[in-house]
């Protein structure tokens, strides 16, 4: 669209929503995912895809709804926090939101639920829920996120994990604006990272008890969650979001609950 010259731009109470989604040889789930964003009754948002050259048919579907998408470019990467940044610099929007290939938004109402009351000059993030479904057609619930809805945010949850599900997360522009991009280090942790940065000072968060978005099984962090906790320490330790003991008790007692569960999950499926 903005080839043609169409660019969309924040209105008076209705804030530009830019979702973001970058691909790599996604194609089997990846038209339900652009479906569900060009459906979406809010008419200030725009969908920006980045594909990292596929070759499996993911262009050609691009292709097929590039009268509707804002803006796509297919390109190598150097890996999914280069292709976010690539992203985040293309976006328009007060805010952003990233949906994977495969990810799905759960109604075609849900952006206009989450944008509802929104006060752009204040709310730097915005946060509803998720639902984890399974990699089949299906699509069963596994779990949600965050498991409790409530309307309060601590900053010290920070320190355990990142307690903002991506897909159902709105970030503030300005956030870029002040923090920089993702740092391209990262593999699994690159969206807490950047909100780590900002720990000292933690901006105005909006909880929402609304089911936003569907993430799919699969991606980069299946199988390694090792090496995210390993990368997770270690961005808390190059923020200096607490002291070196006490992260070192964190690391530990997060290690702690992983082999935990790790053991029960092996009993219950040996009994």
């Amino acid at each position: 669209m903005r080839t043609q010259g169409l660019f969309k731009a924040s209105q008076p109470g209705k804030p530009l929503v830019s979702i973001l989604t970058v691909v790599f040889n996604g194609a089997r789930f990846f038209e339900e995912t652009i479906l569900s964003v060009l459906n979406q009754d809010y008419d200030n948002l725009e969908f920006i895809v980045v594909d990292g050259g596929s070759t499996d048919g993911t262009v050609e579907l691009i292709r097929k709804y590039e009268h509707a998408i804002n803006y796509w470019v297919s390109e190598p990467d150097q890996g999914i926090s280069d292709a976010f940044n690539k992203a985040i610099v293309l976006a328009a929007g007060d805010y952003v939101n990233f949906q994977g290939a495969g990810d799905y938004l759960v109604s075609n109402g849900v952006v206009s639920e989450m944008m509802d009351g929104v006060e752009v000059k204040n709310d730097m993030l915005i946060c509803g829920r998720v639902q984890r479904v399974t990699e089949t057609e299906e699509k069963k619930i596994l779990w949600v996120a965050p498991k409790h809805y409530t309307p309060d945010f601590d900053k010290r949850a920070l320190l355990l994990r990142m307690p903002f599900p991506h897909q159902a997360l709105f970030t503030h522009r300005k956030m870029f604006d002040v923090y920089g991009l993702f740092d391209t280090d990262n593999v699994f942790t690159m969206d807490y990272e950047h909100l780590l940065r900002a720990y000292k000072n933690f901006p105005a968060v909006k909880l929402k008890d609304i089911f936003f978005s569907a993430w799919r099984e699969g991606g980069v962090g299946t199988g390694r969650v090792l090496d995210w906790l390993k990368e997770q320490s270690k961005i808390k330790r190059k923020n200096k979001v607490a002291s070196a003991p006490i992260l070192l008790l964190l690391d530990a007692w997060i290690l702690f609950k992983y082999y935990v569960k790790k053991s029960l999950s092996a009993f219950v499926r040996d009994a």
